[in-house]
């Protein structure tokens, strides 16, 4: 080919890959539907503008300056709300920690995380965009997490829901306690008791490894890298959040000294028996991530979650966020929980609240997502109707202005629709 044919075929060529980008820019407006942004009260005729990635403007429908070249969406009938935030799941084939120790601080989830797996696909047809993936709880430690936006993407990376650092240090960490983490024989507790002391013992060598750390004046002085230490002076200075699945009461309580003692950002997880200490809950300032069942099952330390668990920790003055623990519960009926817990008396704003804004505070993401707030991520789902109604169904999913899930595309539809754990190949809860 003659220079001048490879030059304009050049040209031709670039032209062609950086339109889709050029489109990706132009603006969208969604007019004449109800409007939920959670920061505020409902917007019964509400127009919203997304750009760049970005909501540009949200208010009533006259009175938000709409761009010329905006692409229309008319969403009158439908409900428009954030995207949701789970705050607790094992999509993408997630795994952490195996049965060599109890405790593995050094695990990176960001290593063991399938983001082509179909499971992802299903959660963003439940209306999630971004989530926190876990290991299982058959560890007192058992790994690194990692903070996901479900925008398209390929690797792990590309779902980085961090804009200020890198997927490695996107997450927090994962504990347990009571009966998950216990075994009768190996490296494993046997007793709570020993749970715990196990687990004060690992901060106290974490501790010593820290202050080496600031007391050396030179690099030879430097203590020998140790990968399970780093992951928890992580912890110690406030660089990750312990997530920590907990049930009976008396576990929960356990969880919060430990916080107390070494002084670490704790989200309480599950709470099976959040209701009986839920003034000692408030009163430590710990939020708690919790769970609706609705079928009978699992393990004894969880008989008494009842369905009133949310509308007794956020009374009480408990930062209250649901979240799917997929797949115990699928991520396609997330909405369910919140809807439950308005049946048990929770009231509306706070249902609607704890699967949005109070699941981005947190992943200490809410600057970023879990409201229509203007200058937010433009992370948002279209509905058919109310929310928290059975007969809804999650239209759209949108992920910074980019649809990642159309219920009116076929293939799309698949995910929204197929039977219970049908694209998951029943990938067990707890890993050994």
């Amino acid at each position: 080919m003659r220079p001048r044919l490879c030059f304009a075929f050049a040209v031709a060529l670039c032209l062609c890959v950086a339109l889709p980008a050029q489109a990706q820019e132009q603006p969208h407006v969604f007019r004449n539907a109800t409007l939920y942004p959670i920061s505020a009260e409902p917007i019964e005729n509400g127009t919203m503008v997304v750009q760049g990635g970005t909501i540009q403007a949200v208010g009533p429908t006259g009175a938000v300056e709409v761009p010329d070249d905006a692409v229309e969406h008319n969403a009158a009938g439908k409900v428009i709300m954030p995207g949701l935030v789970d705050t607790h799941s094992h999509i993408g084939q997630v795994s952490g920690g195996d049965g060599s120790a109890a405790m593995h601080p050094d695990v990176r989830t960001i290593d063991a995380i399938n983001v082509r797996h179909p499971s992802i696909d299903r959660a963003r047809a439940g209306g999630i965009t971004t989530v926190q993936t876990l290991s299982g709880s058959g560890h007192l430690m058992s790994g690194q997490t990692t903070f996901l936006k479900l925008r398209d993407g390929n690797t792990v990376a590309d779902l980085n829901a961090c804009d200020d650092r890198p997927i490695e240090a996107c997450g927090g960490m994962k504990m347990a306690n009571g009966t998950n983490p216990q075994r009768e024989s190996g490296p494993f507790p046997q007793t709570r008791g020993h749970a715990a002391a196990m687990v004060r013992q690992q901060f106290v060598q974490a501790q010593e490894y820290q202050r080496k750390k600031q007391q050396a004046e030179s690099a030879a002085e430097m203590p020998d890298r140790d990968l399970r230490m780093e992951g928890l002076v992580d912890v110690l200075e406030g660089e990750r959040t312990v997530h920590f699945h907990t049930h009976r009461h008396d576990d929960v309580l356990t969880a919060i000294r430990l916080s107390e003692e070494f002084d670490f950002d704790l989200v309480l997880h599950h709470v099976s028996e959040g209701w009986k200490v839920a003034e000692e809950i408030a009163a430590a300032d710990v939020p708690a991530s919790i769970i609706v069942l609705d079928a009978p099952g699992g393990k004894p330390e969880a008989d008494e979650l009842i369905y009133r668990t949310g509308r007794v920790l956020n009374q009480a003055g408990v930062d209250v966020a649901y979240h799917t623990d997929d797949p115990i519960t699928d991520s396609r009926l997330f909405l369910r929980q919140p809807a439950i817990g308005v049946r048990a008396g929770m009231s509306r704003s706070a249902a609607l609240e704890s699967v949005t804004l109070a699941g981005a505070r947190m992943l200490g993401l809410a600057d970023d997502t879990g409201s229509l707030d203007e200058g937010k991520d433009a992370d948002f789902i279209v509905l058919s109707g109310d929310p928290l109604s059975v007969y809804t169904k999650i239209e759209e999913t949108w992920v910074e202005g980019q649809s990642v899930f159309d219920r009116s595309n076929p293939e799309d539809r698949d995910f929204a629709t197929g039977g219970y754990r049908v694209y998951d190949d029943a990938i067990q809860h707890v890993h050994e």
